[in-house]
């Protein structure tokens, strides 16, 4: 029973999470049951397509929540897709920081990425990377807040929002679910440039090579 409160992240009134309490403690009990596995990096297949619906909330959902928490700890990210561990389902968890230094620690199912009306979207030009893209970085516009519509590891309805880099996470692992990595919003030459740093770096954790 504990541990099934820590686990859960607390809902207010409005459907939005409150994903900034006992951060520290909700990841490391997903850590400690679960099991890091090896990222996959661009050119494999599944992370270029849309990943399938999650319709069972079960075991096996709570499994590779937990192997995602280990696997995002191990590999020193903020935010991790399922696609990049090779798993074809709409999951992403985050342990990622917002501008302001406040800490953010949860997981989202078939997240869907709210569209912002122009009028309300400030860009924000800060440096991107990502665990399948290993030792490159790029500046990529994205709006400095994102409100995430989606459902928790119980199959309730949850929404999530960030500002400033915790935005660019949540937009980040949602785009990773349908099949973009960030290099696919950038200009041809900044992808290149992005593809060549990768080639040309030393990923720090280990990853699935492509056939």
């Amino acid at each position: 029973m504990a541990q099934q409160e820590t686990d859960e992240q607390t809902q207010i009134n409005d459907g939005f999470v409150v994903d900034t309490e006992d951060c520290e403690a909700r990841e490391l009990a997903h850590r400690e049951r679960g099991t890091a596995r090896p990222i996959t990096v661009v050119g494999n297949p599944v992370l270029h397509k849309e990943c399938k619906d999650v319709t069972e909330f079960d075991d096996s959902l709570a499994a590779l929540i937990d192997d995602m928490f280990a696997s995002q700890k191990a590999a020193e990210g903020v935010g991790l897709a399922a696609n990049q561990i090779g798993v074809d389902l709409k999951v992403f968890v985050y342990d990622c920081p917002d501008d302001e230094g406040v800490r953010h620690t949860g997981v989202v199912i078939n997240p869907v990425l709210q569209e912002l009306p122009a009028e309300q979207r400030v860009l924000d030009e800060s440096n991107e990377g990502c665990l399948s893209v290993p030792t490159a970085y790029a500046e990529l516009a994205r709006p400095d807040y994102a409100e995430v519509h989606g459902q928790d590891a119980q199959g309730n309805p949850i929404k999530v929002r960030g500002t400033g880099y915790f935005a660019r996470c949540l937009q980040h692992e949602t785009d990773h679910l349908y099949g973009y990595l960030y290099i696919d919003r950038l200009s041809k030459r900044d992808r290149k440039d992005a593809l060549r740093q990768m080639e040309e770096g030393t990923p720090r954790y280990e990853t699935v090579p492509n056939a």
